[in-house]
């Protein structure tokens, strides 16, 4: 009977660690805790502007009335043609299909492949035709991610620049919950092309990836572990109960026939 007990209560006991452990739980664990480090950023790339990107460009100069003209864009009046339908609130340059955008004075302008930089610095060398020491100022509106899975508050979050990092937007999310997998899948679609990448929060690696800075319209999906499932899974509960009560019944008889 004693064997019995034992072999009934090895059962619980394995069951319940197979739940989760809390070595799986703590980000970057091969990160040295004890001692400051230092290290070279070589991973960050800056954003290029995409096809449906809305972009706030901003212009002045020393004739701010004639300037002006290129701003209107960026206020919320309903009939600019620049306003976007989708989202009234989000005025500005929409990019269009072709890569385009529709400027006063200069009319039509490929954008898609630059950065802000670069263009505003191409802007301010076309108006100089048109103002004098005019200054631009170029802004992606509409970047945002999405974050969901088991995290405390999914959500798609707008962003306010462009160096955004994943671990960034898990605090947005109010970080993974505990019963969150520490793997887990960055979606990302570049010129056509969607591409699943798996991203492991518990190394240090994960600093020097080429993912770790979010591009426009990323998703992060966050896997929850068994011990979520657990919660809500009836069959799974009483599995525990019934060996939680074998368990008993066996101490309760080896004591018995000692």
């Amino acid at each position: 009977m004693n064997r019995l007990s034992l072999i009934i209560a090895f059962l619980v006991i394995a069951f319940l660690s197979s739940c989760g452990s809390y070595t799986n739980i703590p980000y970057f664990k091969d990160l040295n805790k004890l001692a400051p480090t230092e290290e070279q950023i070589s991973n960050y790339s800056f954003f290029t502007i995409q096809n449906s990107d809305v972009l706030g460009i901003n212009v002045s100069s020393r004739n701010p009335e004639s300037s002006a003209i290129f701003n209107r864009a960026n206020g919320n009046n309903d009939d600019s043609p620049q306003n976007s339908s989708q989202n009234p609130s989000m005025a500005g340059y929409l990019v269009d299909q072709k890569g385009e955008i529709h400027l006063p004075l200069i009319g039509t302008m490929k954008v898609s492949g630059l950065t802000t930089s670069a263009l505003r610095d191409t802007l301010n060398k076309l108006l100089v035709t048109y103002y004098k020491d005019p200054v631009t100022n170029v802004r992606i509106l509409n970047i945002k991610v999405a974050v969901y899975g088991d995290v405390l508050h999914p959500n798609v979050y707008n962003l306010q620049n462009e160096r955004t990092t994943i671990t960034q937007a898990l605090s947005l999310a109010g970080d993974l919950n505990i019963t969150a997998l520490r793997n887990i899948i960055l979606i990302r679609e570049v010129d056509g092309k969607r591409s699943y990448i798996p991203i492991n929060l518990n190394s240090k690696n994960l600093f020097e990836s080429p993912y770790y800075y979010l591009k426009n319209n990323d998703e992060i999906y966050v896997q929850p572990d068994r011990t979520k499932y657990a919660t809500v899974d009836r069959g799974y509960r009483t599995a525990t109960l019934v060996l939680s009560g074998l368990s008993i019944i066996a101490i309760v008889l080896s004591n018995l026939f000692r």
